[in-house]
């Protein structure tokens, strides 16, 4: 909590220095002014709580004082107590007159002075606080953003218009609000990450974003709400938090189709591009030395390669075209991994890949697509090479089924590079790219775990990252629901 800020305003260095010995235990910060101007200055410098004003001031008097004070709109509302040995009617008519709030004579008790010094900073204080909130207030409720106001027992004692819409509050609701703000969040959304959402509701560590997901279903579309933590006041003692509401649905969904298409292109279209433009080059060069049998060959090759290329455009175009990454033509089932691994190793020249997959897992279909599965696969087998000394690591996959939670479990095991415990906390973030802290590789766009993270969060799922504890190498573990497979 702040201090009050009190400034002093006496041109005799021995009052000014009695005040100090009396009110600097009690909290105060305290600033000094030995004549008129010098304590008009000081007023708009440093905005006190209160005024301690003594009348008799070389330059301008603690009347005149007073009246800049109260003609000036940033400080007309700062409570003035004059100081004066004048006890007189007159004097105390133009006191009030100028704008003072109260007197105190000389010689003062000091029992008095400190009680009258302690109401009024704490009265004046409390007021700046109601006027800061219902400013904020005003100003929440025209914000297309939500914004909250958390109390110290996690109750919601403030919402904007837009905050009750995310959090389906009715508008006749009185605050404070009877359940807890996380318990009232997870009535309709999960949060994510965890450990972002730790030390609620303080600003999380390691600045990470805490989201709130509404999971994708056949009558509502996915839902990313960003919460941020903005400040905290304090009000009667208790500490009051300052809560954002963002809607960035689309900023995760663009994110993710700059990974589809990164992906995409890098997966489906550069080997077929590649073949055609070296026959094609070829012919250019030498056709004329070529028997026609062979002209004709290579012409068929490189059409090849161009059908190739043109069937990959189509998936490219397929991919982006798909709402979301855990909707496509098929939902994933275990009996695909082989084939899927086996397509990703060949992409990334990969040895020494190992599948296994456990037989209860075979009567499930996953929540996410086909499609999503594969490029996880390509995300994940990707940082095993990148993150392998010799590039060509020892990898092994497994699938099996978590039944307590109903969930697919994807488990991807390899012998390279731990990665060190502050690089494994980010690695879902958004644009992190944990090669170019570690290794000094900067090879993509730092999307990938980032939009992994999101399609598995997406339909409920997890992602942990883990150095292993059984020798050296990483094991990145991704669990999202499923459910009996219809048989054919």
């Amino acid at each position: 909590m702040s201090k009050s800020r009190v400034l002093i305003v006496d041109d005799q260095a021995l009052m000014r220095n009695h005040m100090n010995r009396l009110l600097k235990n009690e909290g105060y910060e305290l600033f000094f002014a030995e004549n008129g101007l010098e304590a008009v200055d000081k007023v708009n410098e440093v905005l006190p709580d209160l005024i301690l004003l003594d009348v008799r001031l070389p330059g301008i008097d603690g009347f005149e004082v007073c009246q800049r004070v109260r003609a000036n709109s940033m400080t007309a509302d700062i409570p003035i107590i004059m100081v004066t040995a004048f006890d007189d009617r007159a004097s105390r008519l133009r006191g009030i007159e100028a704008g003072a709030d109260d007197f105190i004579p000389k010689p003062y008790d000091t029992l008095e002075l400190q009680a009258r010094v302690r109401t009024i900073t704490r009265l004046n204080r409390y007021r700046r606080i109601s006027n800061e909130k219902a400013k904020f207030e005003l100003v929440a409720e025209l914000s297309e953003n939500g914004y909250l106001l958390i109390n110290e027992q996690n109750q919601i004692v403030f919402a904007n218009h837009q905050a009750r819409l995310y959090l389906k509050v009715l508008a006749e609701t009185e605050f404070p609000f009877p359940i807890r703000f996380l318990d009232l969040v997870d009535q309709s959304y999960q949060r994510e990450s965890a450990e972002a959402w730790a030390n609620w509701p303080h600003p999380p560590a390691n600045h990470q974003i805490r989201y709130l997901l509404r999971q994708e279903t056949a009558r509502q579309s996915v839902l990313w709400l960003q919460v941020d933590t903005l400040q905290n006041l304090v009000a009667d003692g208790e500490t009051v938090w300052v809560i954002s509401i963002r809607d960035v649905t689309s900023q995760i969904v663009t994110r993710q189709d700059m990974w589809k298409f990164q992906r995409a292109i890098h997966h489906k279209m550069r080997t077929p591009l590649i073949g055609m433009y070296s026959g094609v080059q070829f012919l250019a060069g030498y056709s004329q030395d070529m028997p026609a049998k062979d002209v004709k060959e290579l012409l068929d090759t490189a059409l090849a390669h161009g059908e190739r290329l043109r069937e990959s455009v189509e998936d490219v175009l397929r991919y982006i075209d798909t709402p979301t990454l855990a909707q496509g033509t098929s939902r994933f089932h275990a009996d695909q991994l082989d084939e899927l691994v086996a397509g990703v190793v060949d992409s990334l020249k990969l040895e020494g890949v190992r599948v296994h997959i456990e037989p209860d897992v075979l009567q499930y279909a996953s929540a996410i697509s086909t499609e999503s599965m594969e490029l996880i696969l390509w995300e994940l087998l990707e940082n095993t090479r990148k993150f392998h000394l010799e590039n060509n690591p020892s990898v092994e996959i497994e699938l099996s089924t978590n039944p307590h939670k109903k969930h697919t479990v994807l488990v991807v095991r390899d012998n390279g590079r731990g990665i060190p415990a502050e690089h494994l906390r980010k690695v879902w973030e958004p644009y992190y790219q944990v090669e170019k802290n570690f290794t000094g590789e900067v090879a993509g766009m730092g999307l990938g775990l980032s939009a992994v993270a999101s399609v598995v969060w997406g339909v409920g799922g997890q992602c942990v990252m883990r150095n292993r504890s059984d020798g050296e190498g990483v094991e990145a573990i991704v669990s999202v629901p499923h459910f009996v497979a219809e048989k054919d």
